[in-house]
């Protein structure tokens, strides 16, 4: 802690001990507020010098004393309010008493509404409480009015540190909370057009004793009573399609997906996932309802005050390409029947890490991001994978090489994951156990033989169209964030 920081909170500790000393509660328990600051602004009408009394509370974000008054503003989440305080109106003891205030304190004021001689409404405050004494000063920065514009330097510009502090990331740059409230907006938009559509949301297991439903790594932890092992999850899909096979037709569900993967830009270890599943559907049904979904939650994404700006404009339809020739064409190789020594020799030459140990699905996976994914700019369908790479997606009719299955790519990252679902209970044994032989060869992000996922399709599970979106990658393209940490409120972070 620098000796200057330290000088501060001291004198913050001292205010507080002479707030208790004399009689005034530090931390209240309650305040009768009746108008968020901007509700309050815009209660006095144009034109109007005066207008009723309110009640507002939030915290200090500016003060300026004279003598025998004194100026603040207020802020909260809806904005900000200037306070107008004077001592022949407070009293000596009261007005004696903000001396103990500092910025950062939250305060609750009641009075009544002025207009000041260069317009700005301000509540002449008749009473003021300390609600929450500020013990710690955040990081404000300045502020300076540029051709009539408010323009504010940060004073917490350390990227790691509002990640860390997210709680004084929020606090101090209003702007962040509006990202926040965006994001907010675009899952309420999610559920309202699934829910308009039939769908049914569920809430599936987060431990289970079997993991997968993707390509990844998990997190093992250990049952204490059970003495038994189990994994967070790292999808949703095999309990959500057990309920296709109970009989809910269609079924959705928005939830957290863990991931033993390292950290970047466009990863995080704990992350959000929608997925849903909708009986008797294939991918191409898919395909048009994903394009309505993503088409919708951008409207509403954009209808955010301070978002709408940066929200690209999509025209649906979103143009579609094929995943082989696309990436055949890429590398000069058709990559079907290529040897893989050949793979790995040109995945090597590309920066391609740890080539010798990657499987052949893996590869030609790795191969797709670095020469077709990462240059696909708007919002792009990628279909027709090959069945290695896609172990739960039925087999492309007229083409067993290949599955029903597609990718929405934008930006350059995968949106959106999806499949003409596999319900052939043999073929899907046939591929948990070459996932099992991979497992077994050390690829840790295969997965084995989930047997009671097996029996559920035996009894027999309806054509399916089933489709898993990232919520975390679909705000970042939507309001161009270049860092899925700006798009968490609490990221995964090594321990300071």
């Amino acid at each position: 802690m620098s000796d200057e920081l330290n000088f501060v909170r001291i004198a913050r500790r001292e205010k507080l001990e002479a707030l208790v000393a004399a009689g005034i509660p530090p931390f209240a328990y309650a305040f009768d507020r009746t108008h968020e600051a901007a509700a309050a602004v815009q209660s006095l009408a144009d034109g109007e010098e005066e207008g009723g009394t309110v009640r507002v509370a939030g915290r200090l974000v500016a003060w300026r004393a004279h003598g025998k008054t004194a100026f603040a503003h207020l802020a909260d989440a809806s904005g900000r309010i200037q306070l107008y305080f004077r001592k022949d109106e407070l009293g000596d003891e009261v007005f004696g008493h903000l001396a103990l205030f500092d910025i950062g304190d939250v305060v609750g004021a009641g009075g009544t509404l002025m207009r000041t001689r260069t317009g700005e409404v301000t509540v002449r405050v008749a009473s003021v409480e300390m609600l929450a004494k500020s013990l710690r000063p955040l990081p404000y920065g300045k502020e300076e009015i540029v051709n009539g514009i408010i323009v504010r330097h940060s004073g917490f510009a350390d990227a790691e540190q509002r990640y860390r502090q997210r709680y004084a990331d929020l606090a101090v740059h209003p702007e962040v909370r509006t990202l926040f409230i965006a994001r907010s907006r675009l899952v309420s938009s999610i559920r309202a057009f699934l829910d308009g559509r039939g769908f049914l949301e569920v809430e599936t297991p987060v431990l289970q004793p079997l993991y997968g439903g993707a390509a990844a790594r998990p997190f093992t932890t250990h049952h204490n009573s059970l003495d038994m092992p189990l994994f967070l999850r790292i999808a949703d899909e095999l309990y959500l399609k057990r309920l296709i096979v109970g009989g809910f037709d269609r079924v959705y569900e928005i939830g957290h997906d863990f991931r033993n993967e390292g950290i970047d830009r466009t990863h995080n270890p704990e992350f959000t996932m929608l997925e849903f599943y909708q009986a008797l559907a294939d991918y191409r049904e898919m395909m048009t309802v994903v394009e309505s979904l993503v088409v919708h939650v951008a409207e509403a994404v954009r209808a955010v005050p301070g978002i709408g700006d940066v929200i690209p404009l999509l025209q649906p339809p979103f143009p579609r390409i094929e995943w082989v020739p696309s990436l055949s064409a890429a590398v000069g190789h058709d990559v079907m029947t290529v040897d893989t020594a050949v793979l790995r020799s040109i995945a090597g030459g590309h920066g391609i890490e740890r080539v010798d140990s990657l499987s052949r699905p893996k590869l030609l996976d790795e191969l797709f991001q670095a020469f077709v994914e990462r240059k696909i700019d708007r919002p792009t369908f990628v279909i027709d994978y090959p069945v290695e790479l896609s172990p739960l997606a039925k087999p492309k009719r007229g083409d067993p090489r290949l599955t029903e299955r597609f990718e929405l790519f934008a930006g350059g990252r995968e949106l959106a994951n999806a499949f003409s679902e596999l319900n052939d209970p043999i073929d899907q044994r046939q591929r948990f156990e070459a996932q099992a032989g991979l497992q077994a060869a050390g690829d840790e992000e295969a997965s084995g033989v989930d047997e009671d996922y097996l029996r559920a399709m035996e009894y027999g599970m309806p054509p399916t169209g089933g489709v898993g979106i990232g919520i975390d990658r679909l705000f970042m393209y939507l309001t161009n964030t270049s860092n899925i940490r700006d798009a968490i409120l609490f990221p995964t972070m090594r321990p300071e």
